[in-house]
């Protein structure tokens, strides 16, 4: 009895051990399924933004210029680009405080007035909503090259809006060119930056105020909470994540301007004052001819926007911890 029904256990042996064995080759091929699907787009990405990326930092590591580019030849001289950056005055004084200083005001200017939008788009019914939303999206999607030009219209020395008007109202007895003082050169590209960045802001917040509590906010109200504590204690805690977003992603933006400064009177290198690390690399490197220095200063530009990215990343890594 025990003979016939031998055979049995070798059989489950043999089958189980079959199953154990092709195991490990549907979990591989598992794991290698998404990043099979996403070849395609990483090999294009990589000849897209890695080469350029590693040609620009070999470029920074040699003294390239044209005599370079017509006969083909390598003038290796290491981190000596970079240290010339790193040494040079104009950096600590104007390029470094224009690129930071403009960004800091750039992004709180423009999160405050998209948020100021988005809370007003919120208390608007449906249609109205529709239609202010659709509004404020085009200059969204206006073109940074075309806004660039309309901001500097309107303050032209000769022919600007702006000018006109204080000179009628008595405020200005002659016009004045805004292009040429610092300050207020930074002013208008800020306008200009705020006026193309606040509806992405705005329309974002608005999808995180549509997804608070109106209870929470009717019962602070009949409790005695202001519109102000209403905002600070109820709305922005819950839309902390959204801000961070929003915030991290304007600072990237705001920190890589180039547009917006280099077509304006004097922000091609003509007026040195205004000069930020986009504009100061892109004029060392195709207004100078010093590619290698050029390269360089975009290495660092580079290195930065990275440093915000992984705040960036690291932020969102959290929201999906939370």
């Amino acid at each position: 009895m025990t003979m016939v029904h031998a055979p049995l256990p070798a059989a489950k042996t043999e089958s189980s051990s079959a199953s154990v064995a092709g195991r490990p080759r549907g979990l591989s091929l598992a794991k290698a399924r998404p990043w099979l699907l996403l070849a395609p787009g990483l090999f294009i990405l990589a000849t897209l933004m890695l080469w350029p990326l590693v040609q620009v930092f070999l470029f920074s590591l040699q003294d390239y210029g044209l005599r370079e580019i017509n006969t083909g030849e390598q003038n290796w001289i290491g981190l000596e680009n970079y240290a010339k950056a790193l040494s040079d005055p104009q950096l600590w004084t104007v390029v470094l405080p224009n690129t930071v200083g403009f960004a800091a005001v750039a992004v709180f200017a423009t999160v405050a007035v998209g948020t100021l939008v988005a809370l007003l788009l919120a208390r608007l019914g449906t249609v109205w909503r529709t239609i202010v939303s659709s509004c404020i999206m085009v200059a969204w999607a206006m073109p940074a090259v075309t806004g660039t030009y309309v901001w500097t219209f309107i303050f032209d020395a000769d022919r600007g809006v702006f000018n006109q008007v204080l000179q009628n109202l008595g405020l200005m007895d002659e016009s004045y060119n805004w292009f040429t003082n610092q300050w207020s050169f930074y002013a208008i590209v800020l306008l200009n930056v705020v006026h193309h960045g606040f509806p992405f802001v705005a329309i974002t917040v608005l999808a995180g105020l549509l997804g608070v509590s109106k209870e929470m906010l009717e019962a602070a109200a009949l409790d005695g909470a202001g519109a102000w504590r209403r905002f600070w204690q109820i709305i922005f805690p819950t839309l902390r994540p959204v801000f961070s977003v929003v915030i991290i992603l304007s600072t990237i933006w705001d920190f890589k301007v180039f547009a917006q400064v280099y077509l304006m009177p004097g922000g091609n290198g003509g007026n040195r004052s205004v000069l930020n690390l986009g504009v100061w690399s892109y004029v060392e490197s195709f207004g100078q001819n010093k590619y290698g220095f050029g390269a360089a200063l975009a290495v660092l530009l580079t290195l930065v926007l990275i440093g915000i990215t992984i705040v960036y990343i690291r932020s969102l890594m959290k929201e999906d911890e939370l």
